[in-house]
């Protein structure tokens, strides 16, 4: 039996959401407007097919929402320079730690950060 593979992912957002959003601005009080505005995530699927899902607001059978508002709204392309450096991960308590590690990092360079 395979493990689930997990990805991180980025993916850049429009600056509006900085104006736009009152928990995103309060979720960063160190940017400066001079680098981008960025979602992280993890996934088991390709970035490319979860960016897809958040962009069409995607919903699980039973009707729940697993695409972020956010990304839906304000999500513009993924940034794989940001993330193609991150292996492949087979754990997800070990992907959800690496997302949280990644976010922290890139809020650190002065890029807005949201992640869950």
């Amino acid at each position: 039996m395979s493990k689930t593979q997990y990805a991180i992912y980025v993916i850049e957002l429009s600056k509006k959401v900085f104006t736009e959003n009152q928990r995103f601005r309060e979720a960063n009080p160190q940017f400066n407007g001079v680098l981008e505005c960025l979602y992280v995530g993890m996934t088991s699927k390709s970035p490319k097919e979860r960016f897809e899902q958040h962009k069409s607001g995607y919903r699980n059978k039973k009707g729940h929402n697993l695409s972020s508002n956010l990304v839906k709204k304000y999500g513009s392309y993924l940034r794989p320079s940001l993330y193609n450096h991150i292996k492949p991960i087979y754990s997800r308590t070990e992907a959800l730690k690496m997302e949280q590690i990644l976010a922290l990092e890139l809020r650190r360079k002065r890029y807005a950060v949201w992640f869950n």
